[in-house]
């Protein structure tokens, strides 16, 4: 399949702390079946963040979902927590916890989040975007 060509993954994880590992897992087989090798450190750090928060600070499921369009990954991490992330703080590397979202603002190209409301259901999708180039 040409590197040019759109295409969208959602792996749905539960409340697992092991549905890190197995996001990170999957989203380096997806880019190395689409050529997109030299994406997958970087892309699995991003992704490890988005799907750890998920995780850890909701109490439900929770998706990854991975888009490939125009030259542009875009990782985003869906969770049933309506509330919205805490804005990152400065990045401290000698930090234990608390720089998740630091790492994806200094990591990736754009980040955001938006609310999520589908059939009664409310939550919030965390996304960040990784250009090729």
């Amino acid at each position: 399949m040409p590197e040019n060509d759109p295409w969208e993954y959602t792996l749905y994880i539960p409340n697992d702390v092991r549905a890190v590992t197995v996001a990170r897992r999957t989203l380096r087989l997806i880019l190395t079946m689409h050529g997109l090798i030299r994406l997958t450190d970087t892309a699995e750090l991003l992704a490890a963040e988005l799907v750890s928060n998920a995780v850890r600070h909701t109490k439900g499921p929770a998706a990854l979902r991975v888009r490939w369009s125009v030259g542009v990954l875009r990782i985003g991490a869906w969770d049933a927590e309506p509330e919205p992330p805490e804005p990152p703080g400065e990045l401290d590397l000698l930090e234990e916890a608390g720089r998740g979202l630091a790492l994806v603002k200094a990591c990736a190209d754009l980040w955001g989040w938006q609310p999520l409301a589908r059939h009664g259901n409310r939550g919030k999708y965390v996304w960040c975007e990784l250009a090729a180039a």
